[in-house]
């Protein structure tokens, strides 16, 4: 883990920084032929994209991992997408975390869940819970166990055009 991270709330004058940490990912994926799971074109030219980026940035649950100054991750916490099967109780829910590939195996995506399980917690919630891509080798839900979390529901949201989005739903108690 990277001993000079420091993390903050996220506001308004954050979504750039968003957009820019997700066109990071999205190239490094692209580089690795890996289309799947954010498509290939950055994320800053979509306008749907950016729209998420603002509201993220504006609602209340982004929170930033820095080194220095620069971001180097995001979290967003809130209530579960549409497109994933409710929850039968109270929970936090993970809807987006990036990190800086560039920072790849420095802890900082695990020091990011372990913020929002700290978050859940404060607010007297027990069940922590996110989605991801599930296509491909089905890497990024074995990164999800890793942290902790347990497989649940999967899920396909079709996305008119395009191949279906096959996603997982996992689940960790922080009981």
């Amino acid at each position: 883990m990277t001993d000079d991270l420091s993390l903050r709330p996220g506001g308004p004058a954050d979504a750039n920084a968003v957009l820019r940490l997700l066109d990071d990912a999205t190239a490094w994926l692209v580089a690795r032929g890996r289309t799947g799971q954010w498509g290939s074109e950055p994320a800053s030219t979509d306008p749907r994209r950016t729209a998420q980026a603002d509201a993220w940035a504006n609602g209340g649950g982004l929170w930033l991992a820095q080194l220095g100054q620069r971001p180097v991750g995001a979290l967003v916490v809130g209530s579960a997408t549409d497109y994933v099967p409710p929850a039968t109780e109270p929970e936090l829910y993970v809807n987006l975390l990036v990190t800086d590939r560039a920072h790849a195996g420095h802890g900082i995506g695990g020091r990011l869940l372990a913020h929002a399980a700290d978050l859940a917690r404060e607010r007297g919630v027990d069940l922590l819970r996110v989605d991801c891509y599930a296509g491909s080798d089905g890497a990024l839900v074995r990164w999800y166990e890793r942290q902790g979390f347990t497989r649940t529901e999967p899920f396909t949201v079709k996305r008119p055009g395009r191949a279906p989005w096959p996603g997982q739903v996992l689940a960790r108690r922080l009981g």
